[in-house]
């Protein structure tokens, strides 16, 4: 297999190669004058390309706007805009206020993202499925299309009805329409079976030498994941697929929980095969990813408390309902900054005019005081490599814990064994030092996850398939939410395109 430090070239590589990224415009790859017949003879001629869709969809994890919208809108994350004038985006405040519009720039941004990578994914496949070496491809095929369905998977997730397209060059004069929502499920569903024929389980290769490339175990827990939201894609609950994924990966004996949930998110994560189950490899220094969590993220005078090569921006930032789900022995509330602040040593942090600074809730959403705003220290800053602003931490998809939880709600949803349910749930909470729960109920698995799983892409999911979305209210957000913004808007300016795209209900058509 190739080794990681390779993937690390080729990622730079592949990502140096134009794609065309609108919805109308997924166009194929160039290779100048290589073709398929004297491209991909080798593994690693076909991973060169293959390692740019991981790329592509690393968007999800990053601080892209993927990941944005994944997480604006939800009780845990926020980016007000300061007094110094910084940070306002009206499309961020619409989003927080569950007040989206068609127009809005970030959903639309998001969009092109998604459609980059299946476009992306679908020229690749074209040229691996004509390669006369296609034979000896089948894993970097299928990974492909497990990665294409993942994209599809997120475009469903956020726009419900989206154009289905396989091929890499579309015609002008026939564009896509919109598919179901349903039959896009259908298609993700399909794609990932079918790759789980070709992919290795984490079981039969060296996980040093084949991270972080798909396994059958991240193609499991992305149809459990599925299965868990069925009702809210298709209508039709799916418990039973949900939990039967979820053994696939529990009965491998292959994963286990670290000792700490802040194990996953450092620097060293790379070498530690304990508890991720899917994540994308980062190696700035090689133009090969990044990670920015902690340049968005942190106030400026962080730059002090963790000797930073950079000052950090001070914009992503958490409500005081986040920080008050955890229990103050809790663990992971330590990965949330709030109140007085103060250098690795306990030394008071202080500001300019000498005053310790303090960290408090955002009061004002468009122009908040620079202290304003709590921090959630995801990916940690200590012993990280930095290329300028840039973080080398490995970005997190999928991770076993997320596996228990869902397994956990998948059974008590079903009416299954509450006691297996609650056991799990207490499996996660036990690792963090939060106390044991003695019962269970929907609302207690809701808030494990949303205390477990804090930024790693879940909240706007959960909170939709719970209804607290739409019924529950937090800062910024004092009344309930109408049913169709469950899903986001078709970007108007994907309509004007492509007038064959259906708005989404709810929406103004332009």
């Amino acid at each position: 297999m190739i080794m990681k430090k390779s993937l690390y070239k080729i990622a730079a590589m592949a990502l140096s190669v134009s794609i065309l990224s609108a919805c109308t415009k997924l166009d194929e790859e160039t290779f100048g004058s290589l073709s398929p017949t004297t491209y991909y003879r080798t593994e690693a001629e076909a991973l060169s390309s293959v390692v740019g869709v991981y790329q592509l969809l690393s968007q999800v994890s990053n601080i892209n706007d993927p990941w944005r919208i994944a997480e604006f809108g939800t009780d845990e994350f926020l980016v007000p805009g300061r007094a110094s004038g910084g940070w306002y985006d009206a499309s961020n405040i619409e989003i927080i206020r569950h007040k989206v519009t068609p127009a809005n720039a970030t959903s639309g941004r998001a969009w092109l993202y998604i459609f980059q990578e299946i476009g992306t994914a679908n020229a690749v496949l074209e040229s691996l499925n004509a390669s006369p070496n296609a034979e000896n491809l089948k894993v970097q095929i299928a990974e492909t299309r497990a990665l294409r369905a993942y994209g599809y998977f997120y475009a469903m997730d956020f726009w419900g009805n989206v154009p289905l397209v396989t091929v890499a060059r579309i015609d002008p004069n026939n564009l896509p329409a919109t598919t179901k929502r349903a039959e896009i499920f259908n298609f993700v569903e399909t794609e990932m079976k079918a790759a789980l024929n070709d992919l290795p389980s984490v079981k039969t290769v060296n996980k040093a030498a084949y991270y972080p490339r798909f396994t059958k175990e991240a193609i499991f827990s992305a149809l459990a994941m599925l299965y868990l939201n069925a009702e809210v894609y298709t209508g039709t609950q799916q418990w039973a697929k949900a939990i039967a994924m979820c053994d696939s990966v529990i009965n491998t004996g292959a994963y286990s929980l670290e000792a700490e949930v802040a194990d996953n998110f450092k620097s060293t994560n790379k070498k530690s095969f304990k508890e991720v189950i899917a994540s994308f490899s980062v190696d700035p220094s090689k133009n090969a990813g990044n990670n920015q969590f902690i340049l968005y993220t942190q106030h400026a005078l962080d730059k002090e408390k963790y000797n930073l090569p950079f000052t950090p921006a001070n914009g992503y930032s958490t409500f005081q309902e986040a920080l008050d789900r955890y229990e103050s022995q809790d663990k992971r509330r330590g990965l949330i900054e709030y109140g007085p602040q103060t250098y690795l040593d306990g030394t008071p942090l202080r500001m300019a005019n000498g005053q310790q600074l303090v960290l408090v809730p955002v009061k004002d959403l468009v122009s908040a005081e620079d202290n304003e705003g709590y921090k959630v220290l995801k990916y940690t800053p200590v012993g990280t490599a930095w290329s300028g602003y840039n973080a080398d931490n490995d970005l997190i998809l999928t991770r076993y814990a997320d596996i228990l939880l869902t397994k956990a709600e998948a059974i008590f949803r079903s009416s299954g064994s509450n006691i297996e349910a609650l056991n799990l749930v207490n499996q996660v909470r036990q690792r963090s030092n939060a106390s044991t729960l003695t019962a269970l109920t929907l609302k207690n698995i809701e808030e494990e996850r949303a205390r477990e799983l804090i930024w790693e892409g879940h909240r706007r999911r959960d909170m939709i398939r719970f209804g607290s979305y739409f019924n529950s209210t937090w800062t910024f957000k004092t009344g309930t939410t109408e049913a169709f913004r469950a899903l986001y808007p078709i970007p108007s300016e994907q309509i004007t395109a492509n007038p064959k795209l259906e708005q989404n209900n709810g929406y103004p058509r332009q």
